[in-house]
């Protein structure tokens, strides 16, 4: 009988993979287990709403979420501004820029993702800050 992988095997497994590589995996895990890991962040949006009308003041945001909505018309010059900004592969970006709207960089300050912003959209790209 073959050993049973353990949680920190699996662990050590993930982290040789590369992005798009974990991607599949998601979303296989997903589909297997009827789960999705974006509920989370459902759940967050949905109560800030409640805590606006209740006439709480919200503080400002100091994370921002950089996500590409679209390439544009020149995907090419964007996916070298989403390499230089990640470090990704090219097969990685271009997966990245493919699949927009997809995230760029998550829990960034706000200087930062407005400069990320801009680069994009000056390649191109349209961007959102989530």
């Amino acid at each position: 009988m073959a050993d049973k992988l353990t949680p920190q095997d699996a662990v050590e497994a993930i982290k040789q993979w590369t992005v798009l590589e974990l991607s599949e995996f998601i979303k296989l895990f997903e589909d297997e287990f009827g789960v999705t890991a974006a509920a989370p962040v459902a759940v967050a949006a949905a109560g800030a709403p409640s805590a606006a009308a209740e006439g709480v003041e919200e503080e400002e945001k100091d994370s921002f979420d950089v996500v590409l909505i679209s390439a544009g018309e020149k995907k090419i010059p964007v996916i070298k501004e989403v390499r230089a900004i990640t470090n990704l592969g090219l097969k990685e970006a271009k997966a990245l820029v493919e699949d927009a709207p997809k995230p760029v960089k998550e829990g960034v300050k706000k200087e930062e993702a407005e400069k990320i912003k801009k680069q994009i959209e000056d390649a191109g790209g349209s961007v959102e800050l989530k």
